[in-house]
């Protein structure tokens, strides 16, 4: 073999381990990284960009969007029972053309009212874009590959990301309306991309029965289900950490540089992009997607231990370290709890109904987007380092809470139901 047939050769090998396989997962890799680069650079430009151009206060940009994904978040069950009716794929790609025109129409509107109605609409087609992508994915994936191949697209979301935020911070540097105007513009194209992508792959079957005296939305009647929701949602409450509270924490208590609030960023998203498929790999049921969330919770308590170490008595580099090593730790505890959710979230949710199931499921980082911010900030700063040591404590009782939780959803299900029918006695072993 010649050295350039090596070459090729290894180069594949690489792109085998960070894309998912040809076909269907890896064109919906491809549609999530395009969103995730507009969606990258609309966190970044967006407080400014509704402030400088659109011309809104920042108390009608906060209200706003709380009002926005409050919407979605109820959104999510009804239109991921219209995937499961519909079919997911054509279901996405309307979504996917509605989040499009959504981030477009900021581009022209110049009123609280018309912000208000775009924002809804964006919140919402996101919302629902997650649940027909989610059963999309468990429609054309083999139930044993579903959360390796939800993996992939994590890490390619975070990729799309940094790239997407890069976009954001040369907008932010230049600081003019033209910029921010293009980088929505870049934003709403990618939706555009997104659903080409979601063209692209096979149809999933529809839902057109349904059994007698189940209701329409059965999600809302499954308290197992709901329970699982509700913890994984508190579990997400890791997510405003080091976007918002470890910034504050920071610049308020510790000595540490202020450069090192984008190193903790970088540490997540490098974490992510290159480990979370590796970490997946050890998931593949119930009962070890159950012990991969109880490992997120002991990490997430040894990350918030970490951070209360880097209160003000230590020098900027040391406090720079404990913080970066408390950034790992997080990271970890993320792409832990990740994967096992994805396999609870799965496994538990009917064949017929997973559109609604994952609408449902997916409300959880909706709910800490939500709560998370006020609650955090108040616990954290407040409290000092027993503030962190309380957060830590919650994240390691919840993760607890989860597997008898799952082997109550587990028991509930009849053999039909069950998409992996040996899980029952997997979780009681």
């Amino acid at each position: 073999m010649t050295s350039t047939a090596t070459d090729r050769s290894l180069s594949k090998d690489r792109a085998g381990k960070l894309l998912p396989p040809p076909g269907a997962p890896r064109d919906l890799a491809f549609a999530q990284l395009a969103n995730s680069v507009g969606d990258g650079a609309f966190i970044v430009t967006s407080a400014l960009f509704f402030t400088r151009v659109v011309g809104l206060s920042t108390a009608q940009v906060g209200l706003g969007l709380t009002i926005a994904w409050l919407i979605g978040f109820l959104t999510g069950v009804p239109l991921g029972h219209l995937a499961d009716r519909k079919g997911p794929r054509v279901v996405a790609i309307l979504l996917a053309l509605s989040t499009a025109f959504s981030v477009a129409s900021f581009l022209f509107i110049r009123s609280f009212p018309l912000f208000l109605v775009a924002a809804i609409a964006y919140a919402s087609s996101q919302t629902g874009l997650t649940a027909a992508r989610q059963a999309l994915l468990a429609g054309l994936v083999e139930p044993a590959e579903r959360t390796r191949i939800r993996a992939f697209l994590q890490a390619t979301a975070n990729a799309g990301l940094a790239v997407g935020a890069t976009l954001g911070g040369l907008a932010l540097s230049v600081d003019t309306s033209a910029a921010y105007l293009t980088v929505f513009a870049i934003d709403a194209a990618s939706f555009l991309v997104a659903a080409a992508l979601i063209h692209r792959v096979p149809s999933v079957a529809r839902v057109t029965l349904r059994v007698a005296g189940q209701p329409r939305l059965a999600v809302l009647r499954d308290r197992p289900y709901a329970v699982l929701t509700l913890l994984n949602a508190v579990m997400l409450l890791f997510m405003p950490l080091l976007s918002l509270v470890a910034p504050l924490w920071i610049v308020e208590r510790t000595n540490a540089p202020e450069w090192v609030v984008a190193s903790l960023l970088v540490v997540n998203t490098l974490g992510v992009t290159l480990f979370q498929v590796r970490i997946a790999r050890s998931v593949t049921n119930l009962r070890t997607a159950t012990r991969s969330v109880r490992f997120a919770g002991i990490a997430m308590l040894a990350a918030c231990a970490v951070f209360a170490l880097s209160a003000r008595d230590s020098s900027p580099i040391v406090a720079a370290v404990v913080l970066v090593g408390a950034a790992a730790l997080l990271t970890f505890g993320e792409m832990k709890l990740a994967s096992g959710a994805w396999e609870i979230s799965f496994g538990l949710a009917p064949a017929e109904q997973q559109g609604q199931y994952q609408g449902f499921f997916g409300t959880g980082p909706a709910i800490a987007r939500m709560v998370g911010p006020a609650m955090l900030t108040t616990l954290v700063l407040g409290w000092g380092p027993i503030g962190w040591i309380v957060l830590g404590a919650v994240f390691l009782g919840t993760s607890c809470a989860t597997g008898p939780a799952v082997r109550w959803a587990a028991r509930s299900r009849s053999a039909g139901q069950v998409v992996q029918p040996s899980l029952v006695e997997e979780c009681a072993a």
